[in-house]
């Protein structure tokens, strides 16, 4: 086996593999507990409808990274969408995030930008100070009433707890404008791997000196090495898991997805339908065909109901709950892996206990592997 095992073919650890393998010539092993590579990124095809699927739910990759839009492209070329996102909310439908075209539509008006923003300045009027949790700094924001509409009950759904419960800050990745722009993201850079997903990380990890070990756990590595493995370990996976639960377990959020395959050409007319009633049992709905307008329709399409819920034995951990009691165990963990695993460097989303999109995880890996890596392989 070679020396350096990297734990999760995610885009962590396909983006370290690949710096190691070409940058620094230095053979490495990744393994994953899955039968594929890719992560919660991973795409594939329906063979009834035609469709690339997104497996564990829409994947859009954007960024304002240059550097990782120039690493990235080097392995796919990325179509021209551009990602937009509607809220069901009382029967009827509004572009989110919140935009002009958001509270014209809500409040029944046709406002001016400035008309606009002295009605959401009087309705948040309430909060004068700094928000101390996710309701009051959404009222801050936005104003009672369109919280209670398109933010209350999807958030009560999304984390199974009261938005008073939760912080500020997970409310502060969505943005509030004063146009008609109803783009969900602003950056510069964003699309769709052309190709999809699959094909991306074959590209990543197509090379010699990478060597692939799938439905291969952590454990499986240590059996077959007397309990410790003998060189450089890059692990990805959760980072209580790995010190098998012992100062308690992190809070995940997980998803459940149910496919379906409706007799029409065109279930929603868009990509992401997300439903902000609490009475409603899912959060959203996924229509993939969308995601690519430059390939030939099929006259078919696949969706999938997202239902969030706690994560539980063997669930996938997808998001982090930013709570006080994690936010002070994290650490705790961090701590203990620097006391006994300092061979073992931790990264990625599960590793680091943090809700990150694709491109921030490509910049931390490519950051880790100069910064920690590059430094430890001299060694080997």
């Amino acid at each position: 086996m070679n020396r350096v095992l990297i734990v999760g073919a995610g885009f962590f650890g396909a983006v370290t593999a690949e710096r190691l393998a070409v940058d620094a010539g230095i053979p490495v092993t990744v393994i994953d507990r899955r039968s594929h590579i890719g992560g919660n990124s991973w795409s594939e095809w329906d063979s009834e409808t035609g469709v690339e699927f997104h497996k564990y739910g829409s994947h859009i990759f954007h960024t304002s990274n240059a550097e990782v839009w120039s690493y990235i492209t080097r392995f796919t070329d990325f179509n021209q969408y551009r990602h937009s996102v509607w809220t069901t909310s009382r029967g009827k439908v509004y572009p989110m995030p919140i935009s002009l075209a958001t509270i014209n539509s809500y409040y029944g008006k046709n406002l001016s930008p400035d008309q606009a923003k002295e009605l959401i300045r009087k309705e948040a009027a309430e909060f004068t100070g700094e928000p101390a949790n996710l309701e009051e700094k959404a009222i801050s924001q936005i104003g009672r009433p369109l919280y209670e509409a398109l933010i209350r009950g999807y958030t009560i759904k999304q984390w199974a707890k009261s938005p008073r419960e939760l912080s500020a800050a997970i409310i502060s990745r969505l943005p509030v404008r004063y146009t008609y722009d109803t783009r969900y993201f602003s950056d510069p850079h964003e699309g769709i791997p052309l190709r999809g997903y699959a094909a991306l990380f074959t590209n990543l990890l197509k090379y010699e000196k990478i060597e692939v070990r799938l439905n291969t756990s952590y454990a499986d590595i240590l059996a077959q090495c007397g309990g410790r493995f003998p060189g450089l370990v890059v692990y990805t996976g959760a980072i209580d898991e790995f010190f098998q639960y012992r100062l308690g377990r992190l809070d995940w959020r997980t998803l459940d997805l149910e496919w379906d395959r409706p007799n029409c050409a065109d279930y929603q007319g868009t990509a992401v339908m997300n439903y902000a009633d609490e009475d409603v049992p899912y959060t959203r709905i996924h229509e993939f065909k969308h995601y690519h307008p430059e390939r030939s329709d099929t006259g078919k399409t696949l969706i999938c109901r997202e239902y969030p819920h706690a994560a539980k034995g063997n669930d996938e951990p997808f998001y982090p709950v930013d709570t006080q009691r994690n936010r002070e165990l994290y650490p705790a963990y961090v701590a203990l892996a620097r006391a006994e695993s300092p061979e073992i460097i931790f990264g990625g989303r599960l590793g680091g206990y943090k809700y990150i999109d694709m491109d921030a995880t490509i910049a931390a890996a490519l950051e880790c592997y100069r910064n920690n890596i590059v430094p430890l392989i001299q060694s080997l």
